[in-house]
């Protein structure tokens, strides 16, 4: 089913700026949010209004929404399609507009749910060859992790945590106002004694300062497949930032960067070479030995009259295919070198060699001389 179009979602014009976009959003939150709304109709209508409102707020979704229309988010940056997704997690827009139904807010309850740990990244620099064949790699991450002294309460031992008077170890602090439109409503705010946290620590843990974790370098080793290439990334799941009140360990990302071959450059799966030619060799055709990025030389035969960009596929001494069989080819491209020095004598033997030449010795160049000038 096609997406009615944002600007129409939340009835405004398409030069609405900000301000006119989010009066419009709470005007339709108020009126379509399932915790007051009880319509079949209100969660869909409220997912349709949230996602104008995330695309149409966020300037590079809305250059990429008003240039292509729906297909142009598809490529923006921070994407993914999930509008719909927690109605509660739209932040202070909905406290103060919400946070009186049921008499608590979603954020308490949120604060102290268990929380995912935070991503990291690793960038690393492979040889050619590591890339080609893969390697184990031995990677330092540093990261945080639960305090050993205080096995992460934060509190020296011998001494525990005390839940915060303030908020009675909710983390949050709550105030009533009267509003003409909804009547009693209650907003809520960090609590400023204990910071959010819900508990005090009045003997901090000297070796964490009451932080409860501390930067440790986490030591890995790390499996590199064979057929990476430049910008490969690699997740290792669950060795990012530890969670937080039992929440999952995030993820580490290792990005591969890959140093440039002296001899060969990779294009997919297969390996390009350059083979440079004198000018007798590809006149007379000749045997050559070429190297591989196995380390063995490869026997190549030059047949007469070979010109510069004629190719020769070598089959599977390319790339090994990453997580699949097989290896791509090798493609040896020639390259006919004219000397720039010659001496007297090779001067002369070239000028007495071209006295021998007729028009027959240079076809290919004649016919494309006809097909240019219609000759």
């Amino acid at each position: 089913m096609s997406k009615r179009d944002y600007y129409e979602v939340l009835g405004v014009e398409r030069n609405a700026n900000k301000s006119d976009l989010k009066q419009a959003f709470r005007k339709l939150a108020q009126k379509y949010h399932p915790d007051v709304n009880k319509s079949e109709e209100a969660e869909g209508r409220f997912k349709e209004i949230n996602e104008a409102y995330q695309v149409l707020n966020d300037d590079q979704r809305r250059s990429a929404y008003d240039r292509f229309g729906h297909d142009g988010l598809q490529g923006a940056a921070g994407f993914n399609g999930d509008f719909g997704a927690g109605f509660g997690d739209l932040g202070s827009i909905f406290e103060e507009f919400f946070s009186g139904f049921g008499g608590t807010t979603s954020s308490s309850r949120r604060r102290n749910a268990p929380r995912r740990g935070a991503d990291l990244r690793a960038d690393i620099s492979l040889t050619f060859e590591e890339a080609v064949f893969g390697t184990d790699y031995n990677l330092e991450v540093p990261r945080m992790e639960d305090c050993d002294t205080c096995g992460g309460s934060g509190a020296q031992p011998g001494s525990s945590p005390t839940q915060c008077s303030g908020c009675n170890g909710s983390g949050e602090v709550q105030r009533r106002q009267q509003s003409p439109l909804f009547g009693t409503v209650i907003t809520s705010a960090t609590c400023p004694t204990c910071n959010g946290s819900g508990e005090l620590i009045p003997t901090p843990c000297k070796q964490c300062r009451g932080q409860k974790k501390i930067r440790k370098v986490r030591k890995l080793d790390v499996k590199i497949p064979s057929g990476v290439d430049d910008g490969t990334r690699i997740k290792l799941t669950g060795e990012g930032e530890p969670g937080f009140l039992g929440g999952p360990a995030g993820n580490l990302f290792v990005v591969i960067g890959v140093e440039p071959h002296p001899v060969f450059v990779r294009s997919d799966v297969d390996l390009l070479l350059e083979l440079p030619l004198s000018i007798t060799q590809a006149a007379l055709g000749t045997k050559v030995r070429i190297p591989t990025i196995d380390g063995e030389a490869e026997s190549l035969d030059i047949p007469p009259g070979t010109q510069t960009g004629k190719q020769f596929r070598l089959r599977n001494l390319g790339v090994p295919r990453l997580q699949r069989s097989g290896r791509g080819d090798m493609i040896v491209t020639t390259q006919v070198v004219v000397p720039t020095k010659l001496s007297n004598e090779q001067k002369e033997l070239l000028r007495e060699l071209a006295k021998t030449f007729d028009e027959a010795n240079y076809e290919p160049q004649k016919g494309l001389f006809d097909r240019i000038f219609g000759g």
